[in-house]
């Protein structure tokens, strides 16, 4: 994108159209997941993947790209990866146990970090000297070994559920839920906040490094991969760590605070190698807030329900962070990009004390807990949740 136009409003408009189709299908990628067969699903959707990178592989021979096919072709990846998110959430989920949960966030965030240090790295050495065509076409190869690895998993055979329900009913089913449930709009609360301030990350660090330091297409990639290497060290030697001798509430603000830290350095360094180590500190942070939030809100949840309240955790996120690239974009068109991050880490700041009274640590069995809740009328008299409230008391 940034070889095709000099616009800090399409570049941050990339991480929009990313995020956008996360927001509008994820609920009903959710129903699929709790219908349909995961496993199926899941190599049907990395198919479609496979297809749109290789779709724009071919236009990129043909030379036919601009900003605007680049962002719809971003678009439509967006709808591929918002059908897999929940299916593949609900997969994970329904192989490990409830106290795996927290080692199978730290491996499933791991195993992205991973690929989003090697990819970068890679895709700015290959683009120089086989062209942006052959990096797609590798990438469409790499879904269908997805879909190679996910047709060998043998996952235990799990009661979905309510199979009586119609595919309609089937929205109202996790609204009940949500609305009985205190505990899941706490965490669909913090989920809200921590993805508006996180997605200052891809709206504003790009935009920094390109227009402030002047970075080539293999250092952006470099700086990317910064950000991965700090994800995977939180992940390996610092989550584990906190976890032994802190509560979710408490890893999660120091995480948090830890972003603070981050964008403030993006905001007022320049010195290449340092802006490197800012986006690294930022990985760490968001590494380890991210996992307990995830892990946080598979423990609110059944299982027969479990594909669409992580399509409505999804959506909630990648709302916000829709919401909040189109924030941070439009301020750094006005403002600038380093104004923009010292705003952003002011703000974060302010809704980190805001928030303090939306507590993530929960105990006990979700099938218990909610025992009733999903085969409830609903009752329109009936008193919702006081999280709002507590996020914002009078």
């Amino acid at each position: 994108m940034n070889l095709l136009t000099s616009s800090s409003v399409l570049i941050s408009l990339m991480a929009t159209v990313a995020s956008l189709p996360f927001f509008l299908f994820t609920l009903l990628a959710g129903v699929l997941a709790d219908k349909a067969n995961r496993q199926k699903l899941v190599c049907a959707i990395n198919v479609w993947l496979a297809a749109m990178a290789a779709g724009l592989a071919v236009l990129a021979w043909a030379q036919m790209l601009n900003p605007y096919l680049i962002l719809a072709s971003v678009f439509l990846l967006g709808v591929g990866f918002a059908f897999n998110a929940p299916a593949w959430t609900s997969l994970v989920s329904q192989i490990v146990s409830d106290g795996e949960f927290p080692s199978a966030s730290i491996l499933n965030g791991l195993q992205l970090n991973i690929s989003g240090i090697i990819g970068p790295v890679l895709a700015g050495f290959l683009i120089p000297l086989v062209g942006a065509n052959f990096v797609f076409a590798l990438n469409a190869s790499c879904f269908l070994l997805v879909v190679l690895a996910i047709r060998r998993l043998k996952p235990p055979t799990v009661a979905i559920g309510l199979p009586s329900e119609t595919f309609f009913k089937s929205f109202g089913t996790v609204a009940r839920y949500v609305r009985h449930v205190p505990r899941l709009q706490v965490v669909l609360a913090r989920n809200f906040l921590f993805a508006l301030f996180i997605s200052v990350i891809p709206a504003l660090m790009p935009a920094v490094g390109l227009k402030a330091l002047h970075l080539s297409s293999s250092q952006l990639g470099f700086l990317f991969t910064s950000l991965g290497a700090g994800s995977v060290i939180g992940a390996v030697f610092v989550i584990s760590w906190l976890r032994a001798r802190f509560s979710p509430d408490s890893v999660t603000l120091l995480a948090n605070l830890l972003i603070v830290l981050a964008y403030l350095l993006l905001a007022f360094v320049r010195q290449t190698e340092f802006f490197f180590i800012a986006a690294a500190v930022a990985g760490v942070g968001w590494t380890i807030s991210a996992s307990e939030l995830w892990v946080a809100a598979q423990r609110v949840m059944p299982n027969r329900v479990r594909g669409r309240v992580n399509a409505t955790v999804i959506m909630i996120s990648q709302g916000a962070i829709t919401l909040g690239s189109v924030i941070w974009g439009s301020a750094a068109a006005v403002l600038g990009a380093g104004t923009s991050l010292f705003a952003a880490a002011v703000l974060f700041l302010i809704a980190l004390l805001l928030s303090r009274r939306l507590s993530i640590n929960f105990v006990g069995n979700p099938e218990e807990r909610v025992s009733g809740v999903l085969s409830i009328t609903g009752d329109p008299g009936a008193p919702t949740s006081t999280a709002l409230t507590a996020l914002f008391p009078s």
